[in-house]
Parts: structure tokens; sequence; C-alpha cells
């Protein structure tokens, strides 16, 4: 009994570790692509871009986040976390100071895409620590809360703080932000990933009486899992990426938007708060199929060009759906076990925002500017996401 104890106890402490760790470097991780809304303007002026060249370097941005996942196969389960963590984020603080003395535009390009690409492979991490803690649930919950918390204190402070400074200020100060999470990098265990691969190796060579034995799932399953988070990121980045034009084409003013906008992302906030108290639950394939139920709903609300109420409601409920469905469909990928499965999802992830809004605009400009066919093609995936992580799931909740 003691031992048990000791053990929980030991448990208990590398879990607030982890979450302290995931929290301070999902806050930070992510300004690099929350930020793209507040330097948009300063980058324009700075150097004289066109959208199609502002547009570009915030995809390069996050397809070298996403890109990272590659390399993580052969590196992540064969070094030292606390070290690689130490590497990247060094990586991450020259990046940014580069970025601020870059005059050329391939220049910041180059800057800015080494820069991503060591931000995506900290994500990595993780998302993989996050699955190993004993409530993953409440480790995703929290990696999108702080994200979201982060995004909505930028939006907020950093146009009046930076109105009359240039871009470079800017990423000085993520600099500095990424500088103060190496204080937080050894409160995770280093080893822990390294353990596992012996433990897994004799798994190997065990017979395997069982295809979806421990830790493993079959692969038709684990390919249903990265198709719901392929297909979730697809549709909702679509969506959100068009809500103002949406809202624009049904003659709701712009400071209205703007408001209904901003208290979606409060629910978004909120919503994950939730999923993050409630943590692992018996309940969770119930809030997944109500939280993907609430999302179809909330785009089918925004067919036919919604009045101002029907809009809010739409946006509200869709943001608040998306971030309480997000941490339980993260845990659920982890259960399916495999060493590399969450560097994959992180790879999904970056796919679908990419593909997401691109395919929106193929959609909308094909009909003609109108939002139809974005819109239905949205639900589809919503719905088809529901039904690849239903089937996935059945028997590992």
């Amino acid at each position: 009994m003691a031992t048990t104890l000791a053990t929980s106890g030991t448990r208990t402490g590398t879990d607030r570790g982890t979450y302290t760790f995931i929290a301070v470097y999902s806050a930070v991780l992510y300004t690099v692509l929350l930020v793209a809304p507040v330097i948009a303007g300063k980058l324009i002026e700075q150097f004289g871009l066109t959208p199609v060249e502002l547009g570009g370097l915030f995809s390069l941005e996050l397809a070298a986040f996403s890109l990272a996942s590659v390399p993580a196969f052969l590196w992540l389960r064969r070094v030292n976390l606390r070290t690689a963590t130490y590497l990247f984020t060094a990586v991450v603080i020259a990046g940014n100071l580069a970025s601020g003395f870059m005059d050329s535009f391939p220049a910041l390009m180059a800057a800015r895409f080494v820069t991503s690409l060591a931000a995506g492979s900290i994500t990595v991490i993780l998302l993989t620590l996050s699955g190993r803690t004993s409530n993953p649930s409440r480790a995703f919950g929290i990696f999108v809360v702080f994200q979201l918390a982060m995004g909505a204190l930028i939006l907020a402070a950093f146009p009046a703080l930076y109105a009359g400074a240039g871009v470079s200020a800017i990423y000085w100060t993520l600099a500095g932000l990424a500088a103060l999470c190496v204080f937080v990098v050894r409160q995770i265990d280093g080893d822990a990933l390294r353990r596992d691969v012996p433990a897994e190796a004799g798994r190997a060579a065990a017979p395997q009486h069982d295809a979806g034995g421990p830790g493993k799932a079959p692969l038709f399953r684990l390919v249903l899992g990265m198709a719901a988070v392929l297909l979730f990121y697809v549709a909702l980045s679509g969506v959100w990426t068009f809500m103002a034009q949406i809202s624009a084409g049904a003659g709701i003013e712009l400071s209205a938007s703007s408001l209904v906008l901003s208290l979606a992302t409060t629910a978004g906030i909120l919503s994950a708060l939730v999923a993050t108290l409630l943590g692992d639950t018996p309940r969770r394939r119930v809030f997944l199929l109500a939280g993907y139920a609430g999302m179809a709903l909330s785009v089918a609300l925004l067919f036919g060009a919604p009045g101002l109420v029907r809009f809010a409601i739409a946006a509200v409920i869709f943001k608040f759906a998306w971030t309480f469905i997000l941490p339980y469909l993260l845990s659920t990928l982890s259960d399916l076990g495999g060493g590399h499965v969450m560097s994959t999802v992180n790879l999904m992830i970056g796919t679908g925002f990419a593909i997401g809004p691109l395919l929106g605009g193929v959609l909308i400009q094909s009909s003609g500017g109108g939002f139809t066919g974005m819109l239905g093609v949205a639900v589809g995936g919503v719905l088809a996401s529901m039904a690849c992580i239903a089937a996935a799931q059945r028997k590992t909740s």
C-alpha cells in the first residue's frame, strides 16, 4: 500500500510539472501564429508585400510547424526531451531575434521557416507528453486553453502596445517570451520516451495474439483517427477563415460582427476550460458526439444570409463546440497508442489548417461569391469527422 501511494504521489507530481510545461510552451509557441493579424500591416508597410506574398509567408510558417512532425519520427524517442527542448527553444529565440534584423523579404521567409520548424518540434513534444499523463483530456485541455487565452491577450494588447513600433519590436518580444519558457523545461522527465523503447521492442518480439493489444490499435482505427483530425481541421479552418465575410455578405455591420467574434472567442476559452476541468471521463464519447452535433448545427445556421442574432448564435456555438471537442479528440487519438501517433496528429492538424481556407476560397469563388457550397462541404466534413472518430473510438473508451 505504501509503495502504491508513493507511486501515485510521484505520478501526480510528474503530471503537475508536465501540465506547467504544456501551459507555458503552448501559450508562447502559438503566439507566432496568433500574432499574424497584428503584424500583417507592419509587414506590408516595411517590405511592401502583396497579399499573395503576405499569405505565402504565413502559410510557410504554418507548413513548417506541421512539417516538424516528419523528422520527429527519427529523433523523438531517441533523445533526452529536456535537451531537445532547450535546443529547439534556443533556435526559436535566435530565429525571432534574427527576424527583427532582416531587411529583405526572402531572408525573413528563411528565418521564419527555421523558427517555425523549431517551434513545431517542441509542439510534437507537448502533444506526446500530454498523451502520457494520467489525465490526457485535461492535458490537452490545458494545451488549448492557454493558446486561446494568449490569443485573446495578444489581440487586445499588441495593437496598442506596438502602434508606433516596427515589426522588429514584435519579433524581439516573441524572442523574450520564448526565453522565459526555459525555466519550466526542468519540470518534465527528459527520458520519459526513451524508457518506453526497450519495452516496446519486447512487445514487438512477443507473439501478437490480438491486433488491438495494449497500447496499439489496429491500423484501420489509426487511419480513421487521423482522418477525423484532418476533416475536423479542414472544416473548422475553412468556416472560421471566412466568418467575417459571411457576416458582411449578410449585411451585418463590421462593428457588430467584430463584437460577435470577440464573444465567440470568449465562449471558446470557456468551453476549453470546462473540458480541462472535467478531464478524462467515462462520458467522453457522449461529449464528443454532442460537440460535433453542436458544431454541425452552428454551420447549418450560417446558410442563407443569417441576420445578426442568428449569426451571433452560430458563431458562439461554433467556437464553443470546436474548442470543447478538441481535448477529447486528441485524448482519443493518444489512446490509440503507437510511439508516433501524436507526431502524425500534428502533421494532420497543419495539413487541415492549410487545406481548409484554400478549399473554402475555391468553393466561394467557383460559386460567384456565395457561401452555400463552402458551408455544405464544411457540414459534411464535420459529420464525416464525427463518424471516423466514433468508429476509431469504439473499443478505446
